[in-house]
């Protein structure tokens, strides 16, 4: 009767970057990347597939963002592309443009940008990528 979204990211994380901790340079990970520190660089999955980045309230990223899963509490500064799911918490605010195929969108978060709605692309791709091996 109550299905879970398959699209909602999954809870596991693999990497923490805390508090007090800040990066300059590009991020490319696998699993769950949670961010409560600062970031400055692109911020890319590894491998195209079940990818989730978490920003906490307390964390910024000055970048690009590209995964398949996105969770986001914090400040970003860049364009933010997610190609399954992208939830944007009540303390979000995203100065770039947001590519999305679905979109959880809390009241309070701030986009300061355009939203680009990517579902249709997705199933334009999945159709050439058919078509291509047949």
């Amino acid at each position: 009767m109550f299905s879970r979204n398959k699209n909602k990211p999954q809870s596991r994380i693999d990497t923490l970057i805390g508090v007090e901790s800040s990066i300059d340079g590009s991020i490319r990970f696998n699993g769950g990347l949670r961010v409560d520190g600062k970031i400055k660089g692109d911020v890319t999955e590894a491998d195209s597939g079940a990818c989730t980045l978490v920003l906490s309230e307390s964390g910024s990223i000055e970048g690009a963002i590209k995964v398949s899963h996105a969770v986001i509490n914090g400040k970003v500064t860049g364009p933010v592309r997610a190609s399954h799911y992208l939830e944007l918490q009540g303390k979000s605010r995203i100065v770039g443009d947001v590519h999305y195929q679905t979109l959880e969108m809390h009241t309070g978060a701030v986009i300061e940008g355009k939203l680009v709605y990517l579902g249709d692309e997705n199933a334009a791709q999945a159709l050439d990528n058919k078509t291509q091996e047949d």
